[in-house]
C-alpha cells in the first residue's frame, strides 16, 4: 500500500512514539533538522544549547503519535519566522518562544493540549521542545512540510486549504500582535511578514491552532522522529570513521548530486527573508564542473553547468562533505568543501496544488518541476 500523499514516503514505518525524549535525541534532533532545513529554518545550534540547559534544571519533553490524538485536541503550531542571518543575532529563548502560545490561549479562551512544529527543518524543528519543556505539553510527531519553507501558505494544510487564521506574534521588546482573521494564506504570509520585518525580520509566532483531526489528516507524520533517526545516522557514521554523507543518502533514499568547494556567495536580508545564490566548483570526480544553487532562505533550485537539474519540491540539501553537518543559507561562505544532495519530499506537494504552493514558479523560476526521482 502506498503511503498518503500529504506523507513523507521515505517514512516506511511506524515509529515507537509516546516517549519521554532523551537528550541524546534532541542533540541527534538539531542535526537532522539542520540537514532536512534544506538551509533555512534557522540555525539549531543555540535552541539545543538552550534545550541542554533546560534538561539539566530537570525538564524533559515527551514525544506523542499524532494518531493518538483526540479528533477534538487543540494543537499549537510553532516557528519563528524571518530572516537566518538575524537569527544569528537574536539568540533563541524559551521565554520569547512560548510567548505567542500564551497569547493564543488567552485569544482562544483555552489551552493547547499539545504542540507541533510548523516545519521540521532547522532550528524550527527544535523550536516546539524549547515550548513542551517550559509548559509540559507533549510534542506531536509531525510538522506540516517535511522540510524548511520560507512563506505561511507552503504547508500541507495551507495546500489542504485549512483555515489560516489566527496566527499570534511576538517579539523581544514587548510587542505583541493578533492577525484574528485574512482572507487567504497568501495574505496571511503578507500581513504576518510585513509585521515581522517591522519588529526586525525575526520573531516568535504561534500560527492557526489545528484539531486533533486535521493533525491526523492533514499533517506529515513522524517528521520528528525521522529527524532524530537521521542524526543518529550521521553521529553514528562520524563515531565508526566512516562517510556521514553516506549515511544521509542511505536514511533518507537520497542522491548526490555534485561535491566541490563554495567559490561564491550573493545573499541578502530584504522584506524578511534572506535572498541570494550560490556557485560550488567541482572536485575529486566532479572536476571542471560548476553548481549554481539559489536561495530564499532554503535551496529552491540548482544548476549544473548550466541546466536545471533539482528543484523545489524535491529537498536540495547542502551539507559538509567532512562531517555531514547541514549548512544554512546564512553561513555558507568562499571556501567550504560541500555536498550537494537530494532528498525527496511529501507527495502532496506534487499535486497541482502543491506545485502551485512550492514549485519553482512560486520563487520567481519559469521552470516546469521536474522531479530528479523520476530519472532515477
Amino acid at each position: 500500500m502506498s503511503a498518503p500523499r500529504n506523507q513523507d514516503p521515505t517514512i516506511r514505518k511506524k515509529p515507537l512514539t509516546g516517549r519521554i525524549l532523551g537528550l541524546a535525541d534532541i542533540e541527534a534532533l538539531a542535526l537532522g533538522a539542520w540537514i532536512l532545513g534544506t538551509g533555512g529554518g534557522g540555525d539549531p545550534y543555540h535552541k539545543m544549547l538552550n534545550m541542554r540547559e533546560l534538561y539539566r534544571n530537570g525538564h524533559s519533553v515527551e514525544l506523542v503519535d499524532p494518531m493518538s490524538l483526540d479528533d477534538d485536541a487543540l494543537v499549537a503550531v510553532l516557528s519563528n519566522m524571518g530572516a537566518p542571518l538575524v537569527g544569528q543575532e537574536r539568540l533563541a529563548d524559551p521565554a520569547f518562544a512560548i510567548k505567542p502560545v500564551r497569547m493564543m490561549e488567552r485569544y482562544l479562551g483555552r489551552t493547547f493540549d499539545a504542540v507541533m512544529a510548523l516545519e521540521i527543518g532547522g532550528g524550527n524543528g527544535v523550536h516546539p521542545m524549547l515550548v513542551a519543556a517550559l509548559s509540559g505539553y507533549p510534542v506531536i510527531d509531525a510538522d506540516t512540510m517535511g522540510r524548511a519553507y520560507p512563506e505561511a501558505q507552503m504547508t500541507s494544510v495551507a495546500v489542504s486549504n485549512l483555515q489560516c487564521f489566527p496566527l499570534t506574534l511576538a517579539d523581544i521588546r514587548d510587542n505583541e500582535i493578533i492577525i484574528p482573521r485574512a482572507a487567504s494564506w497568501r495574505w496571511m504570509e503578507r500581513i504576518s511578514r510585513k509585521a515581522c520585518t517591522e519588529i526586525g525580520s525575526i520573531a516568535a509566532t504561534c500560527k492557526a491552532p489545528r484539531s486533533g483531526k486535521e493533525v491526523k489528516d492533514h499533517t506529515i507524520h513522524y517528521t520528528t522522529t525521522k529527524a532524530i533517526e537521521l542524526g543518529h545516522a550521521v553521529l553514528k557514521a562520524r563515531n565508526a570513521h566512516d562517510d556521514p554523507v553516506e549515511a544521509i543518502i542511505k536514511a533518507c533514499s537520497g542522491q548526490i548530486l555534485f561535491e566541490g568547494k563554495v567559490i561564491d556567495v550573493e545573499r541578502e536580508a530584504t522584506e524578511g527573508f534572506l535572498r541570494g545564490k550560490a556557485i560550488i566548483q567541482g572536485l575529486s570526480g566532479y572536476a571542471g564542473r560548476e553548481f549554481l544553487v539559489h536561495f530564499q532562505n532554503e535551496f529552491s533550485v540548482g544548476y549544473l553547468d548550466g541546466d536545471p537539474i533539482v528543484m523545489t519540491p524535491d529537498l536540495i540539501c547542502v551539507v559538509d562533505t567532512v562531517s555531514g553537518d547541514g549548512i544554512g543559507t546564512d553561513v555558507l561562505r568562499y571556501g567550504q568543501r560541500v555536498s550537494v544532495l537530494a532528498l525527496p519530499g511529501p507527495e502532496i506537494f506534487r499535486t497541482e496544488a502543491g506545485l502551485d504552493a512550492v514549485g519553482p514558479r512560486a520563487f520567481g523560476f519559469d521552470l516546469d518541476y521536474k522531479c530528479i526521482f523520476d530519472k532515477a
